[in-house]
């Protein structure tokens, strides 16, 4: 079903295919991309068919079910309904499945489509699919669920109007929530009725635009209210209510770009920014950076100005770089990790990831990585089978990092299930400690928190005990810089964690927890994390997978020199002329010992000796090395290195120009175009080709038997590279390429350098006067190429190229001899 943003699919299907009997007497699941609308909308149809709430309508979101027996249409998040299909694979009792907003291509909508369609096929004929997209091309997607039936609506919205911005604006020196503000106020008398609604990337930029807004509108005739998906669902419920007698500014990030209408917007500020989610193969980080929308997301966002009346967008750019942003943004399957979607694949049956029936396919390399990474935890064996630990890790609604961890709390020896289900449940929402705080908060917070800091966790889990015990007051949490609401919607995802805990049989008792057996758990969750510091004086590491990066400053265990690290996250630090720098940030660290690596991972160590090269002294070293995985735990001893090895290090910083060898100069670089160039002009000379790879051969060579670059810098090159040739060939070379030719002048002969070069023809530059005694052209390799000759006035300056002097002589050199001797009449013109 294609129909328009603002057509009304996403209230009004639902309700059509219940009352026409097209359910019979099973129920209606209508999946939603995210949490806010899902929840948003069921009350909305609730409110449509006079019902209440979790009767006939319903909703199921991650951490919260708000549905009966009663229940006929339900609507839920995706992932949800892809987890009761492990534990209902017939899904009984669901008559109907409506996929919404199939456009913004959600990897769970597509994974839980896929198995959809193969439930339909194997077992459940009688099971409705129904397709339901605003902007998607319908061609891929019809061939994907044939045979199907396409429907389209044109829908019912109003016109909307659109302004962009007369120059690009440069938001480093005008913030973009300033900028939505003034604009605000600029366009506000144009558009004197109805509400306004602004699209920002985050909650800090829409707390930065709240401020910036009610500094200019008049507080009396305004509302100004935030919306995001972190919010309290009374917070939620009062921005997208009406207010009689006063105007409504709505400052949103994209969760209201779809589905939801919010009745009396007619101005949208959109600011064209969105937090992306994406996922790095090569290095196994998750970046979560401000980007540019394509321009499918700016039309959805456009189109909430024009669901119930005419209405008016402005674009915080200009026209022109809205025609150079991408058409559509990328599937979340080509851009976030994929390691939750795979092991409920492998749980719901599914042989080959690769061999999957999927809408698109994911990037190999990203998927490969997340076998890696479930390998890894012990969920897939060496074969990619799924283990009985993975098969145990399915069944937790959380990443599998964290479902691994809880397994391993529920052992015997551990029994620290309710702190690490703690943990797991601080990372779902926002940080309940604010950072950067002052010296007084600091202070307050070694008062009241102080306590064990071998992990950032620990402080985190005595915060949020602390705002349990205050009932989450925020006059008790405020002094310690503790997020009250922050901490409030940690409580029920630790009761759902607690609860797939029990599920599993685990002992979910509040017990003594020592403290290694939780840093335990952390490290098997989060092994390939595992960094060392490199160094004492700062926060710089490696990680495994040959990666770098730097701890934050306020992590609690800044000098344990091995830690693993629960978030590696790339952040935008600072504009250089080249673009953006992305900073490698450590946080959510936890110290652990190399003592506990061996007793899990044994089979993850190795140790042997690496020649490398010690950048400090220029010179190469061989070390004996202990490494876990790929990270050097450390080094010691050093011996005589590898001659060739130390060549071949030596080598590659001298090719790359980093240790320069001082006999290596134009000369020689001269010689060796001579030697390629002569090659290619006289075949029949049988000349041998001095390649890229032969040039690493002759600098190796010229290393070779050394090992620091105060040996190798004053090294004679010439013997090394003229050895290439033997000495016919060497004269040959002088002969048919040679680096300078004769001219005879009235002061004697002088020797002109010929300059040589990959492509063109060789070139001679030479005084007009020592140009005089040549006769016809200047020719080499036994006058098969042209030398092009620069003619240079006294000054030294060029006033005629040419490659045929009789030529130059005949027709041009009369009307410049006029010029020139008058200019230089102390030279000999002829």
């Amino acid at each position: 079903l294609q129909a328009p943003t603002g057509s009304g699919k996403s209230t009004q299907v639902p309700q059509i295919v219940l009352d026409r009997g097209l359910a019979g007497d099973g129920e209606i699941v209508v999946l939603q991309p995210r949490r806010l609308p899902a929840r948003m909308l069921a009350a909305r149809v609730a409110s449509e068919r006079h019902g209440k709430l979790g009767d006939e309508v319903g909703y199921q979101i991650r951490f919260d079910r708000v549905c009966s027996d009663k229940t006929r249409i339900r609507f839920v998040t995706e992932g949800l309904l892809l987890r009761q299909m492990l534990g209902e694979p017939r899904l009984p009792g669901v008559s109907v499945l409506v996929f919404d907003e199939f456009h913004e291509r959600h990897l769970y909508t597509d994974l839980t489509l896929a198995r959809a369609l193969d439930l339909q096929k194997r077992h459940r004929p009688d099971l409705k699919i129904i397709v339901m997209s605003a902007t998607l091309e319908a061609g891929p997607l019809e061939t994907y669920l044939a045979p199907c039936r396409t429907l389209s609506s044109s829908g019912r919205t109003f016109p909307v109007t659109h302004e962009y911005l007369d120059r690009p604006a440069d938001l480093d020196r005008y913030p973009v929530w300033q900028l939505a503000a003034d604009e605000l106020s600029r366009i506000l008398p144009k558009h004197p009725e109805g509400d306004v609604l602004i699209f920002m990337p985050g909650g800090y930029e829409i707390d930065r635009t709240i401020g910036a807004v009610r500094a200019a509108l008049r507080e009396s005739e305004w509302i100004v209210l935030p919306l995001h998906g972190e919010l309290p669902p009374a917070a939620q419920d009062a921005a997208v209510n009406r207010y009689e007698g006063k105007r409504k500014v709505v400052v949103s990030t994209n969760v209201a770009e779809t589905s939801l209408t919010i009745d009396g917007i007619r101005i949208v500020i959109d600011s064209g920014l969105a937090r992306i989610a994406r996922f790095d193969p090569h290095r196994g980080i998750n970046t979560l950076l401000v980007e540019k929308i394509a321009r499918s997301s700016a039309d959805q966002r456009a189109g909430r100005a024009g669901r119930t009346a005419p209405g008016h967008t402005l674009r915080l750019w200009t026209e022109k770089e809205h025609s150079q942003r991408a058409v559509a943004e990328l599937p979340e399957i080509r851009r976030i990790d994929l390691s939750e979607a795979a092991l409920s694949l492998k749980a719901g049956g599914i042989g080959s990831l690769r061999d999957f029936a999927w809408f698109e396919a994911p990037d190999p390399r990203a998927l490969e990585r997340a076998e890696d990474l479930l390998h890894d935890l012990g969920a897939f064996d060496h074969d990619g089978n799924l283990t009985a630990v993975g098969r145990k890790m399915a069944h937790f609604p959380m990443h599998p990092r964290y479902a691994r961890m809880l397994l391993e709390a529920g052992q015997a020896q551990n029994g620290c299930v309710r702190p690490v289900a703690l943990i797991a449940a601080l990372t779902q929402g926002r940080p309940i400690l604010l950072r950067d705080v002052d010296k007084k908060t600091d202070g307050l917070r070694d008062d009241f928190l102080g306590g064990e800091n071998e992990s950032d966790f620990f402080l985190q889990m005595r915060a949020w005990r602390y705002a349990e015990k205050s009932g989450f007051s925020m006059e008790k949490c405020r002094p310690l810089g503790i997020h009250a609401q922050a901490a409030r919607q940690v409580g029920p995802i630790l009761d759902h964690f607690l609860k797939a805990a029990k599920g599993q049989h685990l002992p979910i008792e509040e017990t003594p927890a020592p403290s290694e057996a939780i840093r335990k758990c952390l490290l098997l969750g989060f092994s390939d994390h595992l960094a060392r510091r490199l160094d004492g004086g700062t926060l710089r590491c490696d990680l495994v997978h040959k990666r770098r990066g730097t701890l934050v400053r306020d992590s609690a265990v800044r000098d344990a020199p091995l830690f693993v690290a629960g978030e590696v996250r790339e952040v935008d630090s600072r504009n250089t002329r080249s673009g953006k720098d992305v900073e490698v940030l450590l946080s959510q660290a936890t110290a652990v010992e190399e003592a506990w690596l061996r007793e899990l991972f044994p089979d993850d160590f190795s140790t042997g000796a690496e020649t490398l090269f010690d950048e400090s002294l220029k010179r190469v070293v061989q070390k004996t090395r202990t490494l876990f995985r790929d990270l050097v735990l450390r080094q010691s001893g050093e011996e005589a290195p590898d001659l060739d090895a130390a060549a071949r290090l030596l080598a590659e910083r001298v090719l790359d120009g980093r240790m320069p060898l001082h006999g290596w100069d134009d000369a020689v670089e001269q010689w060796i175009v001579r030697l390629n160039r002569l090659r290619e002009w006289m075949p029949e000379l049988g000349l041998p080709a001095l390649t890229p790879e032969d040039r690493v051969a002759i600098v190796e060579q010229l290393c070779h038997g050394a090992t620091s670059y105060r040996e190798i810098k004053d090294r004679p090159v010439w013997p090394a590279v003229k050895s290439w040739l033997s000495g016919a060939q060497q004269a040959w070379l002088d002969q048919y390429a040679p680096e300078r030719v004769e001219l005879k002048t009235s002061k004697g002969e002088r020797r002109a350098k010929i300059t040589y070069a990959t492509e063109g023809s060789p070139v001679l530059a030479a005084r007009i006067q020592d140009l005089y005694e040549v006769k016809g052209d200047l020719r080499i390799a036994s006058g098969r190429v042209p030398v092009t000759i620069h003619i240079l006035a006294p000054s030294q300056r060029p006033i005629q190229v040419t490659s045929s002097l009789e030529t130059f002589w005949k027709e041009s050199y009369p009307k410049l001899k006029i010029e020139l001797s008058r200019k230089y009449p102390k030279h000999e013109w002829r």
